[in-house]
């Protein structure tokens, strides 16, 4: 978009350099690219944005000159549409008002048609727009300075004093005024005349009707397109336009009988035209909303407080009317032209662009002591975050799966899927009931891919059969393969295995906020049952060697864990509390004896923990080890104990009584023997 220094003076008095008035529209958000001077003149190329059509005219970048300097705006004067003088032969028929809300039609007779004055070719051709003659100027004229793309017809070639505005018929065609001809579609609107097209709609004028040298009557058109409509026959047809550039982006309907009138006025100025006939068909009126503008609210957003009067005197200048709806709160409507605004956030953009960026001062933003999860979507990203986190990738699979293999792999043999009723194919037959199926798919096609690592997890409902059939949310690991840990001599690879899901499943509950749970056997020895305070929430396993054969798994284990993401989350804690860190240090005991096997390390770590308080505040394992050292049935383990007072630094004399006795206890209740 291209405006003069001077075109814009003729709206509002500017008392600044034409180089300070490109930098604040700059910084407002209307970036002058190019600042050339001309002939005494000052030419802006500005980027206009799309969803500011208002911008697309002189009028309305004057209102943001307004705005930013202070100014007023200066009305123009135009006269009045005028009435038909006499019976109107005109008629203007529209055949579906969501294509044209509005058509008007202007007819101006016994016009001079010829060179258009100085001064209009002049301001035209500063702006990039090619002089042709006093009416075609004055439309382009109107265009760029009111944003009202607007055509002229020869109403003699016209034939019919009739206007119809449809869509194309098939096989029509047109000749545009550059020359070409056109065929045209049905999704193409046109303007018609004795049943033929004499124009398209909002792109270009016909041949046959242009304004020509011998022209001495017109038919003038100001009309409101509808924008999808004014881009798909721009695009068929591979024609651009000022007018369909414009129409494409949206017209103010309230502006163009302004418009027209301008033109007229022009017209009778500079080509002596008379005016007969004005007529109008469609919506001429234009409800508004309005807005509730609570002044916290700016404040809260933009982090700083501008003065209420500010607020209301810079709406004021950009064209928005406001009025006091209480103490802090601004009703505020607002303009035709405007109709991108339509909530507050809206209007205190509006506000930050023209108050100035620059003045918002920097400022770190505000750290909330305590973040809470609250919805359900919420803790499912942010677990699915954790677990990208811990190396993980997420899969999505199908939920229709074959009932055989799912009832293979199903935690619960005796489910029963939810068959469908018309199965596209035996792969597609049931719901699924669980997510190892899916997943162990996935990962059999990993490896076949030569993938020597695969660790993926899956959050997605399961289907479950009974006298209310229901869903339930559920949360799927599945690893293979050899893990790549990365170490400062190198890299090595570590055999992933059931203690892995483990310990990704006591992540997720610690994040959860999670601490009554256990791991245990189940009685057929096939699977890890994990319970949350004695409820049984889901399993962990390893896929048995006749699935990996259905599979084609070869020389590749597969561990799987599915729980209940809906059972989790009835247990999650998310009320997290800051403690302060200790003033004093602790001191670490490390104990190493032989244990039979059967004996569980979580029992050892119970006794430790109640029989160390209150100074034990962690107990921990630091190694296990199974070798030749060690006899058969038996395994080496090493316990890290933390010992802390929150009143003072202990002493040996303190610890060593306290762990002694800890020894004692778990060579008398376990039988095991100190290394």
């Amino acid at each position: 978009m291209k405006v003069t220094y001077n075109w814009l003076k003729d709206f509002v008095d500017i008392k600044i350099p034409a180089q300070d008035l490109a930098d604040q529209l700059t910084m407002a958000g209307l970036e002058v690219v190019s600042l050339e001077e001309r002939g005494g003149d000052f030419i802006f190329e500005i980027e206009i944005t799309s969803n500011r059509p208002d911008w697309l005219s002189v009028v309305g970048i004057a209102q943001e000159v307004c705005a930013l300097t202070g100014a007023k705006i200066k009305k123009q004067k135009i006269k009045s549409s005028v009435k038909s003088k006499k019976s109107s032969a005109l008629k203007i028929a529209i055949e579906d008002k969501k294509d044209c809300p509005l058509y008007t039609g202007r007819v101006i007779r016994n016009v001079k048609v010829g060179p258009s004055p100085a001064w209009l070719r002049e301001r035209l051709e500063l702006v990039g727009c090619r002089s042709v003659n006093n009416i075609v100027d004055i439309t382009n004229y109107v265009l760029f300075e009111l944003g009202q793309p607007m055509h002229a017809f020869d109403l003699d070639r016209l034939g019919k004093e009739e206007i119809v505005v449809r869509r194309a018929h098939p096989s029509e065609k047109i000749v545009t005024i550059d020359g070409l001809e056109k065929e045209l579609s049905e999704k193409v609107l046109v303007i018609a005349n004795a049943g033929k097209p004499v124009a398209v709609a909002g792109v270009m004028g016909g041949k046959d009707t242009e304004v020509n040298q011998s022209t001495q009557n017109i038919l003038l058109e100001a009309a409101v397109f509808n924008p999808v409509v004014i881009r798909r026959s721009r695009q068929i047809l591979g024609l651009q336009s000022e007018s369909s550039y414009r129409f494409e982006r949206g017209i103010d309907l309230l502006a163009t009988a302004k418009a027209s009138s301008k033109a007229a006025e022009l017209i009778a100025q500079l080509a002596e035209g008379e005016e007969t006939v004005y007529k109008a068909v469609g919506q001429q009126v234009l409800k508004n909303k309005q807005i509730t503008l609570d002044l916290e609210k700016v404040d809260k957003i933009l982090g700083l407080r501008i003065p209420p009067l500010k607020i209301k005197s810079i709406l004021a200048d950009l064209g928005f009317k406001v009025s006091l709806q209480s103490k802090s709160k601004f009703s505020v409507t607002a303009p035709s032209f405007r109709q991108d605004v339509k909530i507050a956030e809206d209007l205190i953009e509006e506000i930050s662009r023209v108050f100035g960026f620059a003045r918002i001062p920097a400022t770190l933003p505000a750290v909330m002591p305590c973040v809470s999860l609250r919805e359900r979507r919420d803790l499912v990203s942010a677990i699915k975050n954790v677990l990208v986190g811990l190396g993980l990738n997420e899969a999505i699979t199908y939920s229709l799966l074959d009932r055989s293999s799912l009832i293979s792999l199903s935690r619960d043999i005796k489910s029963e899927p939810i068959q469908v009723m018309n199965p596209l194919s035996q792969e597609q037959e049931a719901l699924r009931t669980t997510l190892n199926l899916g997943l162990t798919r996935s990962v059999a096609f990993n490896l076949n891919q030569k993938q020597e690592y695969v660790a993926l997890f899956e959050i997605a409902n399961v289907f479950l059969a009974g006298t209310h059939p229901k869903e339930e949310l559920m949360l799927g690991l599945a690893l293979s393969g050899d893990e790549p840990i990365l170490l400062s001599s190198g890299a090595i690879k570590d055999e992933v295995g059931i203690l892995n899901l483990k310990g990704i499943l006591e992540t997720v509950f610690k994040f959860l906020g999670i601490k009554d749970y256990e791991f245990n056997l189940a009685q057929d020895a096939t699977r890890v049952e994990v319970f949350i305070k004695q409820e049984r929430v889901g399993d962990l396993l390893k896929l048995s060697n006749a699935n990996r054969e259905k599979f084609n798994i070869k020389n590749r284990d597969i561990f799987l864990a599915e729980v209940s993401f809906d059972k989790i989350l009835s247990y999650a804690n998310l009320d997290k509390k800051l403690a302060p860190l200790p003033k004093y240090p602790g001191i670490t005991r490390d104990i190493s004896f032989i244990l039979k096997e059967d004996i569980s390390v979580k029992d050892i770590l119970a006794l430790f923990k109640q029989s160390g308080q209150p100074l034990l505040a962690s107990v921990k394992i630091a190694d296990y080890y199974k070798g030749k050292q060690i006899p058969p049935g038996y395994r080496g383990l090493t316990l890290s104990c933390y010992y802390r007072s929150p009143e003072r630094t202990l002493t040996e004399e303190e610890v060593q009584p306290l762990h002694g006795a800890n020894c004692d206890l778990l060579t008398k209740q376990f039988n095991v023997k100190m290394r």
